[in-house]
């Protein structure tokens, strides 16, 4: 259900000045984009460049190929992560809302956005948008995702991506 300006305003109220809900950064990756791609949009990899180091592991077998999909994954915590996946190009745009096992996402929202330079080049932008979390809960960590930990994850999934 989408909210309006006034719904957003009294939510967005408790937040500091200049506090952004959509966070991003992005680099260029010297490695293809489906290359690429296969490593975000496979769950039993994201652990591997997860840059918040808060993935701990996803069971094989659950690339994900079309809006609709679930995937599972344990956090490091402990705790199963269902990721409701609400967006989905091949080789170019992957999008999941994540949410504790058998329940409602929260609403934020992961992004990652493939757009080719070269055939092996790729500028891959990540982007973490929690204008629509009300989990009063989740919001000291949704504060705490700064384009820094963005970053990190760009950096350990070009790692992987360029020594493959």
């Amino acid at each position: 259900m989408a909210r309006g300006w006034f719904d957003r305003l009294m939510t967005d109220s408790s937040e500091a000045p200049g506090t952004p809900r959509i966070v991003s950064a992005n680099r260029e990756i010297a490695a293809g984009a489906a290359e690429i791609f296969e490593l975000i949009a496979d769950p039993a990899q994201q652990p591997r460049w997860d840059g918040n180091a808060n993935l701990a592991q996803a069971a094989d077998g659950q690339r994900v190929h079309s809006i609709g999909e679930a995937f599972l994954m344990e956090n490091t915590s402990g705790g199963i992560r269902e990721n409701h996946v609400v967006e989905f190009e091949e080789g170019r745009r992957i999008a999941w809302l994540p949410a504790p096992q058998e329940q409602k996402p929260p609403g934020h929202l992961w992004r990652w956005e493939l757009e080719p330079v070269a055939d092996d080049r790729t500028r891959v932008t990540h982007t973490y948008d929690w204008t629509d979390l009300n989990d009063e809960s989740r919001m000291q960590r949704a504060r705490e995702t700064t384009a820094d930990k963005l970053r990190a994850s760009l950096d350990r999934l070009a790692e992987l991506a360029e020594t493959r």
